[in-house]
């Protein structure tokens, strides 16, 4: 039943994640519309159409790497990574996961004050408080050392890392 729980909750918490990038994208995509339209169509151009999509874009981004994709789809050296052995895999990810934690933990401080200190500016058009366009940074943060944390342990473990799927390999349903 717990397992149950936890399947369901998890993908309750897949699909909220691709619903809020959904709804960041086609925010993105009206505002782009509208300037275009306003732009071209009125000749009165819309300045805060503008932060809205750059904001949308850095969340959208950020928001898709931190909770949507996967581990299998990480950017790898494919040409190196498919011809080693699975030991050596274990260890590359062992490897770069480890060094992606730390980095990001010694980092973690300082970017915090950073996004704190950036409520001090605001935007143009929309006088948002920038330190809340920044603050999906220290997500994305979070969650790579979560994800790296829980690589690094299940390859020192030996259990099975994720593969990205071979160029000309039929798709796994």
């Amino acid at each position: 039943m717990m397992s149950t729980r936890r399947t369901t909750l998890g993908h309750w918490l897949q699909s909220g994640s691709e619903h809020v990038a959904v709804a960041l994208m086609a925010i993105m995509f009206v505002s782009f519309l509208l300037q275009i339209c306003f732009r071209y169509l009125l000749n009165q151009p819309l300045g805060w159409s503008e932060e809205v999509t750059i904001l949308c874009w850095i969340w959208v981004v950020l928001w898709g790497a931190s909770f949507i994709v996967p581990d299998a789809e990480e950017v790898r050296f494919d040409i190196i990574y498919g011809a080693v052995s699975p030991a050596t895999r274990r260890y590359f990810t062992l490897v770069t996961s480890t060094a992606l934690v730390v980095l990001l933990v010694i980092s973690l401080p300082a970017s915090w004050r950073y996004v704190a200190f950036m409520k001090r500016e605001h935007s143009a058009y929309l006088h948002m408080r920038f330190n809340y366009l920044y603050s999906i940074y220290l997500i994305f943060a979070v969650t790579c050392i979560v994800k790296h944390a829980w690589l690094a342990w299940s390859a020192l473990r030996g259990t099975a890392v994720s593969e990205p799927e071979r160029v000309g390999e039929a798709a796994k349903p």
